[in-house]
C-alpha cells in the first residue's frame, strides 16, 4: 500500500473509532493486511497532523484541524513537558515533532489573546498580546499540568 492511501486509511480509522494509542492504530491496520514498523508509524502519524486529546476521562486521537471546539489552555496542558515564560512570550516545550502541529493548533484557534506563534521541533513559542495575559496563561498551564 502506498503512503497516500496508507494515511487515508488511517485519517478514516480515526474518525470512526477512538483509538488511543500508536499500537491501537498499528493492530487496526494489521487487520486490514497493511504493515508498518512503529517508527514508519510515527512518522505517519505527524505527517498527518494527528493529535491526542483528553475529552471525558478518555485520551484518544483526533486529526488536528478538529480541535477548533476545544479549550486551548487545557488542550496545550496535556501536550507539554515545560512552561516558561519570558515577557510577554511563552517557551513551551512538547516531545519531539510535537511543537510545529501544536502551533497550527494554536493559530487556527485565532484566540484574541494570542497573537501568534513560531514553532521549532520541540519548542513552541507563543506570542501573547501583552505580559498579564501570558501571566495567566503560564500560571493555568502550569496548575493544569501539576494535575496531570
Amino acid at each position: 500500500m502506498r503512503k497516500k492511501e496508507r494515511h487515508q486509511l488511517i485519517k478514516k480509522m480515526i474518525t470512526e473509532e477512538k483509538l488511543a494509542t500508536q499500537k491501537d492504530i498499528q493492530d487496526r491496520l494489521e487487520v486490514r493486511n497493511v504493515f508498518v514498523t512503529q517508527t514508519t508509524l510515527s512518522r505517519d502519524l505527524r505527517e498527518i497532523g494527528l493529535i491526542k486529546v483528553k475529552k471525558n476521562g478518555m485520551v484518544y486521537y483526533v486529526l488536528a484541524n478538529e480541535t477548533e471546539k476545544i479549550d486551548l489552555v487545557e488542550f496545550l496542558s496535556h501536550h507539554l513537558e515545560g512552561v516558561a515564560r519570558a515577557e510577554f512570550t511563552l517557551v513551551l516545550h512538547t516531545k519531539l515533532g510535537e511543537a510545529a502541529v501544536l502551533a497550527n493548533i494554536v493559530d487556527e484557534n485565532k484566540d484574541e489573546a494570542i497573537l501568534g506563534t513560531v514553532a521549532g521541533a520541540n519548542t513552541l513559542l507563543v506570542i501573547c498580546r501583552d505580559q498579564h495575559v501570558a501571566k495567566l496563561m503560564e500560571e493555568r498551564l502550569l496548575d493544569l499540568m501539576k494535575d496531570e
